[in-house]
């Protein structure tokens, strides 16, 4: 009895953060792993729906279109009969029908230019023409993955030049097209992905392994040079979505392993390394390029966390020990531009990569651990609401570690960092204390000043001062002395002779 109540509550601590691996996958049952920015479909599932909305639309917008045209053509019918007073009528009614229908058909217009054939020749035509985004002085990085791509491009002899004919020319439409959405922007790029892939296995018969490392190459390629175009644009949220989640991290800088359940003793060195070096990988991602490479700096991050776990536990982990224990690496490192580089990585890398593999497992883990952080409340972390809604306003924050609790191989430094950890707990309190005690001062002695001044305002009304005028001087000492003749003579000077 006592076992099962050990397990009721160990799966009851973890209800909060536990997630099964079937929901990691495409909703729609495919086996390939799914994405919140998807909706829950994976990167093929969601281009099937995306594009049977999309033909909707469509549709609709066509529909729409000949709807009214038509009403236009029968209100001109019924005008030819209609003079005089009616034909000022009719012509402001057909401009504004006329209006309307050059809106909506403009932008059905817009949707199958995109997608047909002699809009995109156009496109490529104009293309050829020198740009000065294309044409500008590259950088070093970008002058390098050209060097890089055109040497490895030469191991593929005539495939390569016309993979290289693909992509610069991919290069060029996308100039063309920076007023369209991201989204518009993303699909073009997936598209290219996909066309790509499927001419190397079967227009130019390609082994399946080099493939997969064309592909590599041809992201790394075109994505270094869109890079500054596509990450982050202006046009969406993004930035706004970073500073969100970056200000709720920071709120969330109290949540302690213990209340995450994470299986990892920072005390151990070795251990305290791999967390270490987990956290510099996860922020090491946005100073990456490449799609790629930031699906590489996550993979890198989750084998550090599953080596720690493995360490401390002296087991393998498992996928219950690994979402938690990355949570806590993400709140830990705070890593900048968390969503830009989510949004990034789902937009323009190579589909495949997300679909399946390591790199889609541990992308797809990481963007459920943003998705918990977000949502984050007092159930997940076992709390209270009471002790949940203090800690995340500062009024307090969890208890330190006792010193009586520490085991007696812990090193004497660990230890005397809890007790000045302890030690400054206490010295913030009375500081607080003091702030509060010095404010309440200050108070009583503006209010006793107030008081005393109302009070002397009060007496001078009550009890007005009369000021009376100024005497006027006396003329002399004697001036009014009436008995002046009875005093002695003045003394006279006498002159000694001697």
């Amino acid at each position: 009895l006592s076992l099962n109540r050990k397990k009721m509550n160990l799966k009851s601590e973890r209800r909060g953060i536990h997630v099964d691996q079937s929901e990691l996958l495409c909703k729609k049952g495919c086996g390939y792993y799914g994405n919140p920015a998807w909706q829950g479909f994976c990167s093929k599932c969601w281009r099937e729906e995306y594009h049977k909305a999309r033909q909707k639309q469509i549709q609709e917008d066509w529909e729409l279109a000949e709807r009214l045209q038509r009403e236009e053509e029968e209100a001109y019918a019924s005008s030819q009969s209609t003079q005089g007073a009616q034909s000022l009528t009719f012509s402001k009614f057909e401009e504004k029908k006329t209006n309307e229908k050059t809106r909506k058909v403009t932008t059905v217009k817009k949707f199958f230019t995109a997608s047909s054939r002699t809009g995109a020749k156009k496109e490529i035509q104009e293309a050829k023409a020198p740009s000065p985004s294309i044409n500008r002085q590259a950088s070093i990085e970008t002058d390098r993955v050209s060097k890089e791509f055109i040497e490895f491009l030469k191991t593929y002899h005539k495939p390569g030049q016309d993979i290289y004919k693909q992509c610069k020319l991919f290069l060029d439409t996308m100039n063309h097209k920076r007023d369209l959405s991201i989204e518009e922007q993303s699909e073009c790029a997936q598209d290219f992905y996909q066309n790509v892939a499927e001419k190397l296995q079967t227009r130019w018969k390609v082994p399946p392994e080099k493939v997969e490392k064309a592909m590599d190459q041809i992201e790394k390629y075109i994505m270094t040079r869109q890079y500054k175009y596509v990450f982050c644009p202006e046009t969406t949220d993004d930035e706004k979505k970073d500073l969100a989640v970056q200000k709720r991290i920071r709120a969330l800088h109290w949540v302690t392993p213990q209340m995450l359940c994470v299986p990892v003793n920072e005390e151990i060195p070795e251990v305290s390394d791999m967390v270490v070096k987990a956290i510099t990988d996860i922020i090491e991602m946005d100073s990456k390029r490449v799609p790629r490479d930031k699906l590489a700096c996550i993979t890198k991050c989750s084998k550090h966390i599953f080596n720690a776990i493995k360490i401390t536990k002296n087991e393998p982990a498992s996928a219950d020990d690994f979402l938690p224990t990355l949570i806590y690496i993400v709140l830990k490192g705070n890593p900048p531009r968390l969503q830009s580089n989510i949004q990034y990585i789902t937009r323009f890398c190579n589909p495949s990569r997300l679909m399946t593999g390591e790199d889609g497992y541990y992308f797809t883990n990481l963007c459920c651990a943003v998705a918990f952080i977000e949502k984050l409340d007092a159930q997940s972390l076992n709390l209270s609401q009471e002790d949940f809604d203090r800690f995340m306003t500062g009024q307090t924050s969890p208890k330190k570690q006792e010193s009586d609790s520490f085991s007696p191989d812990v090193c004497l430094g660990v230890k005397q960092m809890y007790k000045n950890l302890d030690l400054l707990s206490q010295l913030n309190e009375r500081q607080e204390r003091i702030v509060n005690e010095a404010k309440k001062l200050e108070k009583d002695l503006i209010d006793w000043t107030d008081g005393i001044t109302k009070e002397v305002q009060d007496i001078v009304e009550k009890y007005p001062l009369e000021i009376k005028p100024k005497n006027q001087a006396l003329a002399a000492i004697d001036s009014e002395n009436v008995e002046n003749d009875k005093l002695p003579p003045p003394l006279q000077p006498q002159v000694y002779a001697g």
